[in-house]
């Protein structure tokens, strides 16, 4: 991870406009303000899908097309705390159905809290923690005849543009099988009005969440970075339907890392790009599943429409 890592800052660092990956703001201090900004009442993300995972669990499983009979492997990249997920396992397991849950994560701590939790709230499962990149995991049981269900939730493809999105989605579809299910959890369009709040509470735990990774870089790759001198910053446009964050600097400065042996010179004013949150409707989820090997069957939304979860289907 510290090699990708380095390579990735000295990457986006080195690039004009300046960007760093939204995947490093995932260790132990990142997944700690995470399920905070997911407690916000701002960010209506988590409680959309979770009243989907609370109220339609009979519409999943039987959109799913899951039979108690037949044993499945339920797979799925980048579980968090498990707060949506643990509310589907619940139900598998009190309708009897048989299978093996796999979540897939690049950090090992949320990783180890959740296997803890589940062996605490649902010994009846048996949970195969990965900790890791998620298509080497996938790569390691492409082989297997069972059926599977990949759960990629909290619109986690989100964070890629539309063109990484078709590419996921196709590398995703090589590993699985005809009739394997991705259940894919979608920010929909909506205003600026309820998007923005979102990724810019008032109380600051997003901010903080963003100059974490500044943080993350002088931990671990001997940087310098001066927090106070950078401010979170984010932008929402309805017309293009994509969140962007931003670390703008607030003064003319120079950042060394050590183990890059290298200083990054700042502007003020100048931003660094750590992510961008997509947007969705059924026109741009079928425009980015064009020449890929899924269709979509099934479409489950929130009360408020403000959250989707769709079905896709491997042809």
């Amino acid at each position: 991870m510290t090699k990708q890592f380095k390579e990735d800052v000295e990457r986006g660092l080195s690039s004009n406009p300046k960007f760093l990956s939204s995947r490093y703001f995932y260790d132990k201090i990142g997944d700690a303000l995470f399920v905070e900004i997911m407690k916000m009442p701002e960010y209506y993300l988590t409680n959309s899908e979770l009243e989907i995972f609370k109220n339609q669990k009979k519409g999943i499983t039987d959109a799913l097309k899951l039979s108690r009979d037949t044993y499945f492997e339920l797979i799925e990249l980048g579980p968090g705390d498990g707060l949506k997920t643990k509310e589907l396992l619940h139900y598998l397991v009190k309708e009897n159905f048989q299978f093996d849950y796999f979540p897939v994560d690049i950090s090992q701590h949320a990783l180890a809290n959740l296997k803890a939790t589940l062996e605490f709230e649902l010994p009846e499962i048996s949970v195969h923690p990965m900790q890791g990149d998620y298509f080497s995991f996938l790569e390691t049981i492409q082989h297997s005849s069972h059926p599977k269900v990949v759960l990629f939730l909290g619109s986690n493809l989100g964070n890629l543009l539309d063109h990484e999105a078709h590419h996921f989605l196709n590398k995703l579809g090589a590993s699985l099988h005809t009739n394997d299910k991705i259940f894919l959890g979608l920010d929909l369009l909506k205003s600026t009005e309820i998007v923005l709040p979102a990724y810019n509470d008032p109380k600051g735990i997003t901010a903080a969440f963003n100059l974490n990774l500044l943080t993350r870089i002088n931990k671990e790759l001997g940087g310098n970075f001066k927090k106070e001198f950078f401010e979170h910053v984010p932008e929402y446009d309805h017309q293009e339907g994509i969140a962007k964050s931003y670390l703008r600097s607030v003064k003319a400065q120079t950042v060394t890392i050590d183990s890059l042996q290298k200083s990054y010179e700042f502007e003020e004013g100048e931003r660094i790009h750590t992510e961008i949150s997509r947007k969705y409707n059924n026109h741009i989820l079928e425009k980015i599943l064009m020449e890929t090997n899924f269709e979509i069957t099934t479409r489950l939304t929130d009360s408020k429409t403000y959250f989707a979860d769709y079905i896709l289907n491997k042809k």
